[in-house]
């Protein structure tokens, strides 16, 4: 149930790029169109007051002289005169009050509501001359400014619908432009989904370079390199570890029937357990081995204890390979020490299979050399043991701590029983304690070993 919702929320997130970043840019465009629509309602609403404001003073003024140049003939010709200009001054409307409030004369009902928000009224003032009966003369004005706010209110609607057309054009050619750039990641991605475990040897092409995308390929690709050398190398290893157990395991079945085959004695049965004991041996050793190897791939890093003398080490292997020492008629030294903490036991038994591969591998009668070498304190360390034998090929060397991996017939005569993971546990240590393998072989010396790390 949780891997069904999870599978569902993957899919319900999903989006897509070319969609989302047209949006984007078409709301970015449609809000910056909404921010300078914003600013020149502000500016015309100002630039209007500013212009309804003249325009009543104007007009105004006109009523004002009108009626202050005619007082003197009375209020007769004040009406006629004010009747007259009112043709002349359209979008306004006014009434002139006597000084005792009554009413002297007023416009002819006008074409706008006075009472819209959109009309600009004021007041004036028109002193008479003394010889004038009724003194000073009030008069209001109403100025129409609807055809102003219309006019305003059409400019922001056009900006408006702008926006809208540019954001859901810019969105359109983005979401366009954003397609073709991605085009070449989704041929990427037709790419990749070819790639399957017969065709490891495909690698991602770009049909055009693209500087953004050719890190990621080269990448992608590097990648891909190294898993089909370890897809290459998990086949060969699989039929390895089969060829491998193929023959101990035929050994115990041909024993085991050849025993059943007829009656046996009781001496018999026990050498034929015997042999079968010692190929089970064999088959534990290389399963535990293969146990240590695949630990060691899953990263398994090594204990370090405090700092130990390498050479005190080496001592204890050697005494324990002195038999094989003895009748292989070699002699071993040791050069050099060092203290490094390190994991005793695995260092112990990288020395082990180095000292025995190198037992097995001498001329009898030469000398063995465990070397020790450290350039300086906290410097990686050096452990290599040197012999005297058959050389081993320059196109080989590379491939010694390979897993089951036989360098020639002269060398893998003397192998007897064993299965061919000593090197491969020696470049395994040597990777758990941070280090790598090394190899030489030249004139007829072999030098083979590991780097430490000291930290």
């Amino acid at each position: 149930m949780n891997a069904v919702a999870q599978e569902f929320r993957c899919q319900t997130v999903r989006h897509s790029i070319s969609r989302r970043l047209s949006w984007i840019v078409a709301a970015q465009i449609f809000a910056a169109l909404l921010v300078m629509a914003g600013a020149k309602w502000f500016i015309l609403e100002r630039e209007f007051a500013r212009k309804h404001a003249e325009q009543w003073e104007v007009m105004a003024s006109i009523s004002h002289e009108i009626v202050r140049n005619t007082a003197k003939m009375g209020e007769a010709a004040i009406v006629e005169k004010m009747t007259y200009y009112a043709q002349r001054r359209p979008g306004t409307y006014v009434v002139l009050f006597r000084a005792d409030g009554s009413e002297l004369y007023r416009d002819a009902a006008p074409a706008f509501d006075l009472a819209g928000r959109d009309v600009r009224n004021g007041s004036f003032e028109v002193p008479t001359p003394p010889d004038v009966a009724g003194g000073t003369i009030r008069g209001t004005m109403a100025l129409d400014c609807n055809s102003d706010r219309a006019m305003i209110v059409g400019i922001l609607l056009t900006v408006l619908a702008a926006a809208v057309v540019a954001g859901l054009v810019m969105g359109w050619l983005v979401f366009r432009t954003v397609k073709r750039g991605l085009a070449p990641m989704m041929d990427l991605a037709a790419q990749t989904r070819a790639i399957d475990a017969q065709r490891l040897g495909q690698r991602l092409k770009l049909t055009e370079p693209v500087e953004e995308l050719q890190p990621a390929v080269d990448q992608f690709n590097a990648l891909m390199g190294r898993l089909e050398r370890a897809y290459v190398q998990l086949e060969s290893f699989n039929a390895d570890v089969a060829h491998e157990l193929r023959t101990p395991l035929a050994a115990l079945i041909g024993h085991t029937e050849l025993a059943l085959s007829r009656e046996r004695s009781a001496g018999e049965l026990e050498e034929t357990l015997s042999s079968n004991l010692e190929e089970l041996q064999r088959l534990s050793a290389m399963v535990n081995d293969m146990l240590f190897l695949a630990q060691a791939d899953r990263g398994a890093a090594a204990r370090r204890g405090e700092p130990v003398s390498l050479a005190a080490l080496a001592r204890q292997v050697i005494e324990f390979h002195e038999a094989a020492l003895e009748d292989a008629a070699l002699e071993v030294r040791i050069d050099g020490d060092a203290a490094v903490p390190v994991d005793e036991p695995l260092v112990k038994r990288a020395l082990s299979n180095l000292i025995g591969n190198a037992t097995r591998y001498a001329q009898p009668g030469t000398p063995l050399a465990v070397r020790i070498e450290q350039a300086g304190p906290g410097a990686p360390v050096l452990l290599e043991v040197e012999n005297t034998g058959p050389a081993i090929a320059p196109e080989a060397l590379p491939r010694i701590f390979d897993r089951f991996f036989r360098v020639d017939t002269v060398r893998c005569a003397a192998q007897g029983t064993h299965h061919g993971l000593g090197l491969a546990i020696v470049a395994a240590i040597a990777r758990m304690h941070r280090g790598e393998p090394r190899a030489s072989s030249d004139g007829g010396r072999t030098r083979v070993g590991f780097w430490l790390s000291v930290a």
